[in-house]
């Protein structure tokens, strides 16, 4: 069965997806523990993924995808991987990556602020200059620029580039048990034919994983905006392919800011914009599992997420469907956090929480059958 691990990391990011097959995909990695404070009770990231590699007996990731360059999704990359293009980063037990994913964005961006984000782009661009090692989500008119500054076309590099719409060419359900249908970057049309341009949004996905005959299905939403989610789900609707946007567990976007639901915060709950509304009320399966990256819900208003509000919103989706919220820096207890693993298996998706007596209790959400809406 296929397992999701969310971990522990304040408002930071990094879930570990492990396959069927044996292959593990990491999307993020964000170690962001103080070691020097006793009272940090964020995960030790590098050493729970180190410790978890030992356990398979490998020291690499299939996929190792990169969001977007904010540090929230980076932070520590350059002390834990493998990065072919220089060899200052070639030493000791990094962790290799055999397939890099990134937004074309950080190709075609100007060299970012941070230190690590630039690595990580001179990553990317080493690897598809050498065409291996890599897959790029979108191919905007910046990255055929790119291209041909240094030699090379989009159709010399389009089998390492998935556009929205698209299912990733590396996993299907059948060899691996999962596939991953991209949703953005993407670019849109309005009603006067003006193309929005949306190539600088982070990578998301609906992951559908089947086993005993079942999906379940999991949407990876990344730091995406309530605008830019009205997008997809007016293209996505347009297009006719409502089911994938259905899910079974929803990795929420921005550590539960409001931004991602609607442009005001509310005093009590924040109201999500139409479309929002719909990919959560409607698209929700039953007893689904919500997912805050985050640090706890605070009790009063807050400038920077998580938002109160937003969690009150949530927290009646969850109600409503029968389903679970959880909150990374909450689970299993705000003074013990701990990862959050969630199984996807014939019962559909579990959370299986850690109990003093080593017990697993798990919670069930019933998922569709395989190849239906």
């Amino acid at each position: 069965m296929a397992k999701l691990t969310f971990f522990p990391l304040g408002n930071a990011d990094c879930c570990r997806i492990d396959l069927d097959n044996g292959n593990k995909l990491l999307f993020d990695y964000a170690a962001t523990r103080d070691p020097s404070d006793k009272n940090d009770l964020r995960i030790d990231l590098p050493k729970e993924l180190r410790s978890d590699l030992q356990a398979a007996k490998r020291n690499h990731y299939e996929v190792v995808a990169f969001t977007h360059l904010d540090k929230d999704h980076y932070g520590g990359a350059s002390e834990f991987f493998y990065f072919e293009h220089a060899q200052k980063y070639q030493g000791g037990d990094r962790v290799r990556i055999e397939t890099l994913w990134v937004p074309a964005a950080v190709i075609v961006e100007k060299a970012p602020d941070e230190d690590e984000a630039r690595l990580i782009q001179s990553e990317a661009r080493y690897r598809l200059q050498k065409g291996a090692g890599i897959r790029v989500f979108s191919r905007p008119d910046a990255l055929k620029d790119w291209l041909k500054e240094h030699g090379l076309t989009v159709q010399e590099r389009a089998f390492l580039i998935t556009d929205a719409g698209q299912v990733v060419p590396e996993f299907n359900t059948k060899a691996h048990g999962a596939e991953f249908f991209v949703h953005s970057p993407f670019a849109s049309r309005k009603e006067d034919g003006t193309l929005v341009d949306r190539n600088r949004d982070s990578i998301a996905m609906q992951a559908t994983f089947v086993c005993g005959g079942t999906a379940t299905r999991v949407i990876l939403g990344a730091d995406l905006d309530h605008e830019t989610l009205s997008d997809i789900v007016r293209v996505t609707k347009a297009k006719g392919n409502q089911s994938r946007l259905a899910w079974d567990v929803f990795k929420l976007p921005h550590h539960c800011s409001y931004l991602s639901l609607g442009p005001e915060k509310g005093k009590h709950k924040t109201e999500p914009v139409p479309e929002v509304k719909w990919l959560y009320g409607k698209q929700g399966q039953t007893r689904g599992i919500m997912v805050s990256t985050s640090k706890p819900i605070p009790a009063g208003d807050e400038i920077q997420p998580p938002h109160k509000q937003a969690a009150e919103y949530y927290r009646e989706v969850a109600s409503a469907i029968r389903g679970q919220f959880v909150v990374t820096m909450e689970h299993p207890s705000r003074s013990k956090p701990d990862k959050l693993e969630i199984t996807a298996c014939d019962g559909g998706a579990t959370v299986l929480k850690r109990v003093p007596s080593a017990a697993v209790v798990a919670t069930r959400t019933p998922s569709p059958r395989a190849g239906r809406a």
